[in-house]
C-alpha cells in the first residue's frame, strides 16, 4: 500500500468522526465571542490600556483594528489549542487499539514505518487545517469587522507600533510558527498514543507535560534553567518575535525587520527537532511494539 493511500484513508477517519469538528467549532465559538465583546466594549478596554500613553501623546486612528485583535486572539487562544490537537492525534494508535483495528490493520501489505509515518502525515493535516481555521476566523474576520490601521503592541514597559503594510507578511510567518509548535504537541501525543489502548491516556499526558514543562519555564530557579532551553513549550511562544521590530539610531523603525531573528529561528530549529525526535521515536516503538489488539 502506497504512503499516499495511507494518508487519504487516514485523513478519511478523521474527518468522518463528528468529535474531529469540536475543535473547529470551539475555535469559531471563542473567537466570535471574543469578536462580539470587543466590538460591544473594545474603545473603553482601549482608553483605559491606552491611557498613560494618551497622557503624553495624541493618538490618532483606529487603534481597535483587526490587527491588534488578531494578536489578542492569538495569545489567548494558543494556549488552549495544543487540547483540541491532542483530542485527534492522541487517538491516531490508541483508537485503533481500543477498537481492536490495529491489528487487522498491520495485516495489510505495509510496512510498520509507512503506517506511522503516514498516520502522523494525516494528524498533521489536520493541525495545519485546524491553524488555517483559526487564522480565518482570529485574522481574516477580524479585518472584514474592525477594519485594518497600522498596529500597536501594548508591552510592559513600551507600545510598540507596526505600520500597516509591514504586518500581514509577519501573520503569515506567526501562523507558520505557530503551525510548527501545535505539529510538536501532535507530534508528542501521537508519540503518547502508542502505549495506551484508549485516547483519554495520551491526551491527559499531553497536557500534564505541558502544564509541567510550562510551570518550569515559569520558575527562575538554576537547576531548572539550565534545562529550559530544551523544552519545547520555552519555544512555543516564539510567534510574538516576528512582532518585534527594530529601531535604528534615529528612533525609527525600520520596515521589514525583526528585532531578534536569530533567537526566532533557533526557537523554530528546536521545535522542529523535536518535531523529528518523536516521530523517529514513535517508528521505532512501533516497530518493536507486541500488537496485541
Amino acid at each position: 500500500m502506497r504512503l499516499i493511500s495511507i494518508v487519504y484513508i487516514e485523513l478519511y477517519k478523521i474527518f468522518r468522526k463528528p468529535r474531529t469538528y469540536i475543535s473547529f467549532g470551539a475555535i469559531a465559538a471563542i473567537v466570535g465571542l471574543i469578536q462580539l465583546g470587543f466590538y460591544a466594549d473594545g474603545e473603553s478596554y482601549m482608553k483605559f490600556g491606552m491611557q498613560s500613553l494618551s497622557d503624553s501623546f495624541d493618538v490618532n486612528g483606529n487603534i481597535m483594528n483587526g490587527y491588534l485583535m488578531a494578536f489578542i486572539i492569538l495569545q489567548t487562544l494558543l494556549v488552549h489549542v495544543p487540547l483540541l490537537i491532542a483530542l485527534v492525534a492522541g487517538d491516531m494508535i490508541s483508537g485503533e487499539a481500543n477498537q481492536g483495528t490495529l491489528r487487522l490493520l498491520l495485516t495489510k501489505p505495509v510496512s510498520r514505518a509507512n503506517l506511522i509515518i503516514g498516520k502522523f502525515i494525516a494528524s498533521s493535516i489536520y493541525t495545519i487545517v485546524l491553524l488555517f481555521w483559526m487564522a480565518v476566523w482570529a485574522l481574516a474576520i477580524s479585518i472584514f469587522i474592525f477594519g485594518a490601521d497600522d498596529m500597536l503592541i501594548m508591552k510592559s514597559d513600551m507600545v510598540t507600533q507596526i505600520l500597516a503594510s509591514d504586518v500581514m507578511w509577519r501573520y503569515v510567518a506567526a501562523f507558520g510558527f505557530a503551525a510548527l509548535a501545535m505539529l510538536t504537541v501532535s507530534a508528542l501525543s501521537f508519540f503518547l498514543s502508542l502505549f495506551a489502548e484508549n485516547s483519554i491516556g495520551p491526551i491527559m499526558a499531553t497536557m500534564s507535560i505541558i502544564i509541567v514543562f510550562t510551570i518550569l519555564n515559569t520558575l527562575d530557579l538554576p537547576i531548572f534553567n539550565m534545562v529550559k532551553p530544551y523544552l519545547f513549550t520555552s519555544h512555543m511562544l516564539g510567534w510574538k518575535g516576528f512582532f518585534d521590530v527594530t529601531i535604528n539610531e534615529n528612533n525609527e523603525q525600520i520596515i521589514g525587520s525583526i528585532e531578534n531573528l536569530p533567537a526566532v529561528l533557533l526557537s523554530a530549529g528546536v521545535l522542529f527537532l523535536h518535531v523529528i525526535g518523536f516521530l523517529f521515536a514513535s517508528i521505532l516503538v512501533f516497530r518493536r511494539k507486541d500488537i496485541l489488539s
